[in-house]
Parts: C-alpha cells; sequence; structure tokens
C-alpha cells in the first residue's frame, strides 16, 4: 500500500500566491522577508547568490528610483516578489543593532560602528518601505526590541538610561516611519526554553514588565499601529504526558516538542490581553526542520491549529512569521525525492491547519528563493524556501499554493497532503490505525546517553537558536 505522505499533488498551476491569496474567503497576509541588495541589484548568474546577503549593504547612489524603473528591468529577485507576494517584511535592516551600531550604511563606508544612541542610518529601510508602498505591499516593522540584535552598549548604562534608550528607539523608529509601516514585531524572543523569561538585558536592567512597557510605548508611539509579539518553537499545543511518561495519549494527540514553552508564549500573551496592554497579534515564527528531534523536531498540524486556536481565543490575531523548512539534515538515504516530499508536507498540511482557524491571518516567509537564505550563513547549507537557486518554483511552492486554495472557493478547510485520507491530522496526529503524521520521513528520537539533557532551545540568557549544541 502506497504510504499516506506519497500522495502529493503535482504542479498544475501557474496562479501565484498572492492571486490565490487575493480569492481566500478572508484577509490573508502572503508574505516574505526582504534584504536590500538582491532587491536593488541585479546578480551575477555565474554564482549563488550574495555572499552574506543577510546583513550586506547598497550604496545610496544604486537604489534605483520605483516610480522610475519598469518592473520587467528590475532584478528576478524583485519581480518575484512582485508577482507572488502582497506583502514584504524587512528581514534585518530595521532592528536596532544595524540601525544605530553595526550597519552605518551609506553616512560612511569607511567609518567604524557608531556608539551614538541618537544616530540612525534608516536609508536602506527607507528604500524598501519606498518600494513596497508604491507597489502596492503591506509592510511589516521588524524588530524594534530583541536583545541579541541591540546595540551592545545597553550593557554599560544603568536602568534608568536603558529604560530611557528603550524608550527612545520605539519613539524614533515608529514615529519616523508611521503611516508608512502599520504592523510592528515589537518584543522578540523573550522567552527561554521552558516558557519563563530570558534573563536579557531588558529583563536585567528594566525588570520582568519590560515587555508590557515596550507595548504601551508603541501604542503611544503610533495609536493605529497593529502591534504584535513574536517568538520562536512555540508553534505547537500537544497533550499533557501521561503518568506512565508516554507522550502519546489515547486520543491521538501527542506531545508538543518543547510544550513548556508553547505554554510559557500562551500564558504571555494571556497575561498582557488581561492587563489590558494593546497587543494585537502574536507571530509564531515556524523555523522548522524536517530532520529534527528533541527541540527541533517539528510540530504537527494538529498541535500548531491547537496553539493558533487558544491564542484566538484571546481575542489576538495569529500569523506564522518567519517560516522556512530545513532539509538537510534528514538522513543521505532519504534521497532528494524524500526530501522534497518532507518539505512540502511540513509547508502544505501546517499551513492549511493554520489557515483553518479564523484568527490566522498570515503567513510571512524568511526569503522565498534558497539562493538568498539566513541558514547558510547562520546554520549551514540547505535549501529551505520555496524557489530554488535560479528562482524556479519548487514541490513546496505548490504545497503552499495548496494551503492558501483551501480558503478559496471549490477548496476544502483543511485539507492536507494525501486527501480525504489525511484529513484526521487536522485534529489529531495519529489515525485510527496508529499511523502517525509524517510516518514516512519524520525521525525516530534518539536514545538517551544516561546523562540527562539539558532540553530546550534557549538558555536563561538568551543564547539563540543557532548557536545551541545539537541544533539540527
Amino acid at each position: 500500500r502506497e504510504p499516506k505522505w506519497l500522495c502529493c499533488t503535482k504542479m498544475t498551476s501557474d496562479e501565484t500566491l498572492s492571486s490565490i491569496a487575493s480569492r481566500c474567503c478572508k484577509r490573508v497576509y502572503i508574505g516574505t522577508a526582504v534584504l536590500p541588495k538582491p532587491l536593488f541589484l541585479h546578480e551575477h548568474q555565474d554564482h549563488k547568490g550574495i555572499p552574506c546577503a543577510t546583513i550586506s549593504t547598497v550604496d545610496q547612489n544604486q537604489i534605483p528610483d520605483p516610480a522610475a524603473t519598469p518592473t520587467n528591468e528590475l532584478p528576478q529577485y524583485t519581480q518575484t516578489i512582485l508577482s507572488e507576494f502582497n506583502s514584504i517584511v524587512i528581514e534585518h535592516h530595521l532592528k536596532w543593532g544595524p540601525l544605530v551600531h553595526t550597519l552605518p550604511g551609506p553616512i560612511s563606508q569607511s567609518s567604524p560602528p557608531t556608539m551614538h544612541l541618537g544616530k540612525y542610518d534608516f536609508s536602506h529601510v527607507d528604500a524598501m518601505v519606498d518600494f513596497a508602498i508604491h507597489h502596492n505591499l503591506h509592510i511589516k516593522g521588524h524588530v524594534l526590541i530583541w536583545h541579541v540584535t541591540s546595540p551592545p552598549f545597553l550593557e554599560d548604562m544603568s536602568p534608568t538610561q536603558v529604560r530611557e534608550a528603550v524608550k527612545r528607539h520605539i519613539f524614533t523608529t515608529m514615529n519616523y516611519f508611521k503611516g508608512r509601516i502599520k504592523m510592528w514585531d515589537v518584543v522578540n524572543e523573550s522567552l527561554a526554553a521552558d516558557g519563563t523569561l530570558v534573563e536579557n538585558v531588558f529583563y536585567r536592567k528594566m525588570g520582568p514588565d519590560y515587555i508590557e512597557q515596550c507595548f504601551l510605548w508603541a501604542h503611544e508611539a503610533d495609536p493605529d499601529a497593529f502591534l504584535i509579539y513574536n517568538d520562536n518553537k512555540v508553534e505547537g499545543c500537544g497533550a499533557v504526558e501521561t503518568n506512565d511518561g508516554d507522550s502519546r495519549s489515547s486520543d491521538g494527540h501527542s506531545k508538543a516538542p518543547i510544550q513548556a514553552k508553547a505554554d510559557g508564549f500562551y500564558n504571555l500573551l494571556q497575561d498582557l490581553v488581561e492587563k489590558g496592554v494593546p497587543i494585537h497579534g502574536a507571530g509564531m515564527q515556524g523555523h522548522f526542520s524536517a530532520g529534527g528531534t528533541k527541540h527541533q523536531r517539528p510540530p504537527t498540524p494538529a498541535m500548531v491549529k491547537r496553539q493558533i486556536r487558544r491564542i484566538g481565543e484571546l481575542g489576538l490575531k495569529v500569523n506564522m512569521s518567519e517560516m522556512d523548512v530545513r532539509i538537510s539534515k534528514l538522513p543521505a538515504s532519504a534521497g532528494d525525492e524524500l526530501k522534497s516530499t518532507a518539505q512540502t508536507q511540513i509547508y502544505q498540511d501546517i499551513l492549511s491547519a493554520a489557515l483553518s482557524e479564523p484568527s490566522f491571518d498570515g503567513i510571512w516567509l524568511w526569503g522565498f528563493a534558497d539562493r538568498h537564505t539566513w541558514v547558510k550563513n547562520f546554520y549551514y547549507d540547505d535549501a529551505p524556501l520555496i524557489f530554488d537557486e535560479k528562482y524556479q518554483r519548487k514541490e513546496s511552492y505548490v504545497g503552499v499554493q495548496n494551503a492558501l486554495k483551501t480558503l478559496c472557493p471549490g477548496g476544502r478547510v483543511g485539507e492536507m497532503v494525501g486527501g480525504e485520507s489525511a484529513q484526521c491530522f487536522l485534529e489529531q496526529d495519529v489515525d485510527e490505525n496508529g499511523n502517525a503524521w509524517g510516518e514516512g520521513w519524520m525521525q525516530p528520537e534518539p536514545k538517551e546517553d544516561g546523562n540527562g539533557e539539558k532540553s530546550g532551545d534557549s538558555t536563561k540568557e538568551g543564547q539563540p537558536d543557532w548557536l545551541l549544541p545539537d541544533t539540527n
């Protein structure tokens, strides 16, 4: 019998993602993270992308006037964005550190990083935002407060000075883009793996209520802005572990990869809502690894649906904010076809499940082409996105297409790879025959070595995911 996971829909539609989203029964943002260098400069075709494009800069005189450049003369990267997406998010250059410290950009290419809080370089973001507005794309600002990309001199400041600096940064940045950027990730990755707050510079200098305070300042800076809290490894809500240690319950629900962090995410949001803090949405990053185990194990569609449902019941909108699907850690024996199948199933099934919840309103990919992905700079060589190195659609692209089509006329809400026989995975992780979702490629958990394991994707000090040991 052919496994259900092989029943993938083949490429049959030339319709773009944005055109499909426009036919959905509710508004759906289909967005991508963007980078300035490939957006504005034509690339050589004889190498794999622009080296370190994530943090690259562009001379101001190289940035074209969007109103004066015909679409067919734009770089292929840019033409693809305009045809496929209705939204963008600024991937790197709007973070606090790049604005004032690490990327002085065209202010002076030869000057060292500034140590002055008042010196902001908005040139790259200005150009990307103006481009998006000219082409009628929605824009999400990412991110106002994240300890990993904040200027290092905050550590040398007193608590009062840090508090003043944070408020000034939020007001400076949001007021500068007021009316142009209308939705913001306000705080990013404040949670440790156990669901408690990371003891980062903001926690240590401002206290545990710093998140609440940042949202209050953001709302004061722009009362009309849509404000979002964003975090990683919080996408799945699973079953509670049984007394005998079994993580799979009798009703077909499994334990989520990091249940404690998923619960911490929900509890944080619930606390903010109950206090009347101006928060409007929650971003679940969605950096998945098909070959992941332990805390890197992909959540099932049912886990994702349950997490979105309970957050939606708080009155918040939910989006998948930084999605990509790594495949290189699947065993070599899997072969390219199985890797493609796994990637497609994760994109299609998880997004179909997410879109089936009324509160879910957006899919944001962390890049769209394997030619330019942060994974190669921060993890390892991989192909985690939906277009290949030559900007050709991959099978995983069709997975995203199919997920969006579930909300279009004639579509079936929540339909997954495998069709009718796989529909049970919308609500549970195991079917009536004991077959688990992803059974054809999901990796078994490694045996414990007896030395005990420190679980999680983040330390209490806030070490980012890509620096942790055994990251897969």
